[in-house]
């Protein structure tokens, strides 16, 4: 009984709590754009019109949001793991900062790298099963024993079964080099753009939430726009299944020349109208309830 008070009285328990109501207000508001940027990834067809149509045509808007329960599930943890490395490392990157003053824009960048890739461990697996799931558009078009598995659980299982436990990390090394840059760049923008926003905010904590979520929009964009191409070959990569048919992509580097020999080098960026509209909102829902639970808890 006293376990939650106990927590919730530690800087941990706040970064905990604060993170995962940020990263779940991410995941709901965005995952209809995140599904429909998978299947434009995966897909031959570069107009995200046709394909939304067709998928809510034949499967209902319920469609878009299938895959969700993976990451919603996995969002708390991971998102007080990424806020708390973060704030550790932003002031282990550069001592020379007093603990008094905010994390210098160096701190900023090289703690965000650093926490991109630790997270990385986290993220792949659960990226891996969401991607599955978001690509089942034509389950109900198959015959029953041909159905693909239903829910998160299912697809983790099968994956297991028939790839082991290097099949559940598929894509952890293209997962690591998208990750890594662009989450200094994430960290950095949105420091940078909330002290331009509202100067002297860093110090104080005082800004407004259009501050927050303009800030946080705008470090979603940049993060994605500096690493798109890395997470069309991811997609790629994850989407495969081996136990059906030998390999596509042997790796990265095949994934790459086999994607712009067969469809130019626009397909390394199909999608990215998608990903940087959902960046956009996600992020600032992210940063302002991030910011705002944090600020009821203390």
């Amino acid at each position: 009984m006293d376990f939650w008070p106990e927590f919730l009285a530690s800087s941990w328990g706040k970064e905990f709590v604060a993170g995962g109501v940020g990263g779940m207000a991410g995941v709901v508001s965005g995952y209809p754009l995140d599904t429909l940027r998978i299947l434009q990834q995966n897909s031959h067809s570069a107009s995200a019109f046709s394909i939304l149509r067709n998928v809510v045509s034949a499967e209902g808007p319920v469609a878009l949001y299938r895959g969700m329960t993976a990451p919603l599930a996995a969002v708390t943890f991971q998102n007080a793991i990424v806020f708390q490395v973060y704030s550790i490392l932003s002031r282990t990157c550069d001592p020379s900062v007093s603990a008094k003053d905010p994390p210098s824009y160096k701190g900023v960048y090289l703690g965000g790298v650093g926490t991109g890739a630790i997270q990385s461990l986290i993220l792949s697996p659960v990226e891996l099963v969401k991607i599955r799931l978001q690509l089942q558009t034509d389950a109900k078009s198959k015959p029953h024993h041909l159905q693909s598995p239903k829910g998160p659980i299912d697809v983790a299982r099968s994956i297991m079964r028939a790839e082991g436990l290097r099949g559940i990390y598929r894509g952890l090394s293209i997962t690591v080099l998208r990750d890594a840059p662009s989450f200094g760049f994430y960290f950095w923008t949105y420091e940078y753009m909330r002290e331009k926003l509202h100067p002297g905010c860093r110090r104080t904590g005082e800004e407004s939430l259009q501050t927050m979520l303009v800030a946080g929009g705008l470090a979603g964009v940049a993060s994605w726009i500096c690493c798109y191409p890395l997470d069309v070959v991811k997609t790629r990569l994850q989407a495969q299944v081996l136990s059906q048919h030998p390999p596509r992509y042997s790796g990265i580097v095949d994934c790459f020349q086999k994607s712009v020999r067969e469809d130019g080098y626009g397909v390394l960026w199909r999608g990215l109208g998608t990903a940087v509209s959902r960046a956009f909102l996600v992020n600032g829902a992210v940063f302002a309830a991030y910011e705002i639970a944090l600020r009821c808890l203390y």
